[in-house]
């Protein structure tokens, strides 16, 4: 193998400046799909991370154009949290190139110290103690690239009395609050349908990666962006959280119910239901003459806010005794043409044939390696000069392991000795 960095040098960590001299910035041409986006795409990130959280952070950058490399385990492919051909990996995965490096081997180490050396970004979501281990780690990977970006999702933070444990989006939910105030009152705690502590984790850590970038253009250092998701949870918590620290006011579950916006909330109609949202004064005149009652404007059961919440379930059932004589689309089109909030209440299936839903492009082509033709969640930011759109579907393992390493300085030859090793 005539990689000029040996595996001892990269057990060692010595003969870095020698492979930060070695390892040039590697081509942005050649075998990278064109940018999702004009935004990112001269930023280059490497993925470590697994499962969801740390795979929606880097989805983030590789969808407005980061070249992003997933480093995978060679000779395996096999992801936590699902198969590649699965909806959730091909929702996580796109606009990516693959590259398999066993980072437990000498060689493997060494190659991904070197392409580190070229990176802006490094993403990862190990338990805290992993990356140390591995030697991968924040302070190692600066000490040569001190413009790197390192960004660390875990499940509690990187240090504390819970660093260590393992981290599970419903683990954090239960534990940041938010089953206590999800459900109906007197059921039990509830979760949330979509793993939302990791998927904001994963958008938090996106953004903090974005503010580094920023900051880099002025200090020319990097940083550590650190995040969790139970750093996530708490603070999504919102004023639900604030409800707390200001005034001690511990929330409880209310259902449908908005806890402090009244009448908000889900309504029976002739054919199913609607949700309503009747927040303010003006809203609330608004919606009683929609339906014919403005004497409840001066009846003292719901005449204030604070009244209506008192008076909450008998102003709901007065509400639905009127909306059961409509359908939810009759009903729907009278408050909003009044000025009230009001909306269908879908499946995933109405989701996705709905109109407006179509109109925003949400629902994006791609041509899937395992699956053919098919269709992803586009990203929900409009942008007029630098849109994301997804140009490549999630790679295979180690779809691109040959050009990369190539890009980096090594030969056929070495990645033969590496393929050999195991190394990739």
């Amino acid at each position: 193998m005539t990689n000029p960095t040996a595996p001892n040098q990269a057990e060692n960590g010595t003969g870095r400046e020698a492979e930060k001299e070695t390892a040039q910035k590697p081509s942005r041409t050649s075998s990278r799909p064109p940018p999702a986006s004009a935004a990112l795409q001269n930023t280059r990130v490497l993925d470590l991370t697994r499962v969801r959280s740390g795979p929606t952070c880097v989805r983030q950058l590789a969808d407005w154009g980061a070249d992003v490399i997933k480093i995978e385990t060679p000779a395996d492919g096999a992801q936590l949290g699902g198969p590649r051909s699965g909806p959730d990996f091909q929702n996580l995965h796109r606009n990516k190139r693959s590259l398999t490096l066993n980072l437990k081997s000498p060689a493997g180490l060494a190659a991904f110290r070197r392409l580190a050396d070229t990176a802006d970004v490094v993403v990862e979501n190990f338990r805290p103690g992993v990356k140390k281990r591995l030697g991968i780690d924040y302070e190692t990977l600066a000490a040569s690239n001190p413009g790197l970006i390192y960004a660390s999702i875990s499940g509690f933070g990187q240090d504390g009395p819970y660093a260590e444990r393992p981290g599970f989006d419903q683990i954090a939910q239960g534990m940041g609050g938010l089953m206590s105030i999800t459900g109906k009152p007197g059921e039990g705690p509830m979760r949330v349908g979509i793993p939302i502590a990791d998927l904001c984790a994963g958008l938090l850590a996106a953004q903090g990666i974005l503010l580094a970038l920023l900051e880099r253009a002025v200090s020319q250092r990097g940083q550590w962006v650190q995040t969790s998701l139970l750093q996530a949870q708490v603070f999504m918590l919102d004023f639900q959280g604030a409800r707390y620290l200001v005034d001690k006011d511990v929330p409880k579950q209310a259902g449908n119910n908005h806890p402090t916006s009244i009448p908000t909330g889900v309504f029976r109609t002739s054919n199913g239901h609607m949700n309503l949202a009747v927040a303010g004064e003006e809203i609330w005149k608004r919606f009683a003459k929609a339906l014919g009652r403005e004497d409840w404007t001066a009846d003292a059961r719901f005449k204030t806010a604070a009244a209506r919440s008192e008076n909450r379930d008998a102003l709901g059932a007065e509400i639905e005794a009127i909306t059961e004589s409509k359908s939810t689309a009759a009903w729907v089109e009278i408050m909003n043409a009044a000025g009230v909030p009001a909306g269908e209440i879908n499946d995933i299936s109405q989701v996705f044939a709905d109109p407006q839903v179509h109109h925003l492009g949400l629902a994006q082509p791609v041509t899937s390696h395992e699956r053919g033709d098919t269709q992803l969640i586009g990203q929900p930011i409009i942008m007029s000069r630098t849109p994301s759109r997804i140009v490549a579907p999630p790679p295979t393992a180690g779809q691109h392991s040959n050009e990369i390493l190539a890009e980096l300085g090594y030969t056929k030859d070495d990645i033969e000795d590496m393929k050999r090793d195991g190394a990739t």
